[in-house]
């Protein structure tokens, strides 16, 4: 990874820090009402995966595939979105978000929907105890 590495400080506002990854940084977007989570690599200086090498780009889709695939089996979703659009943020960053046909935005993109509920301290405690085990369990799996 990139000593020069430096999170964009829309995603550093908007977000908590999660854990890392060995590629990403995992961040979950503050706004409670969509369990929304955020994969940044750690690579300076990318706007989009074509920029990453051919390792990085197979490691962030292995990231991907295993975050949506633990967020899938704990929040019990109906669909996961998965998006890299950079058109506000231009670091590389790949939302991963539960949807629910339920959710007050469905079918639509949940972006400018809504104001952003942000999480309470308890609910932040919360989703990283139901999630940060398993993506560990799962990282020292493949160590």
């Amino acid at each position: 990874m990139s000593e020069q590495f430096q999170l964009h400080p829309q995603l550093a506002n908007d977000c908590f820090v999660i854990t890392d990854f060995p590629l990403s940084r995992l961040l979950l977007c503050n706004d409670s009402a969509f369990p929304w989570f955020i994969l940044v690599p750690k690579v300076a200086d990318i706007q989009e995966i074509y920029q990453l090498d051919w390792q990085q780009q197979q490691q962030l889709l292995n990231e991907s595939s295993m975050l949506s695939e633990v967020l899938m089996q704990e929040f019990n979703g109906d669909k996961m979105n998965v998006a890299a659009l950079g058109n506000v943020v231009s670091q590389l960053h790949l939302h991963h978000i539960v949807r629910f046909e339920s959710d007050v935005c469905w079918p639509k993109p949940i972006w400018g929907q809504q104001a952003l509920t942000p999480y309470s301290d308890e609910q932040l405690t919360s989703i990283k105890d139901r999630i940060l085990p398993k993506l560990e369990a799962i990282l020292s799996n493949d160590s």
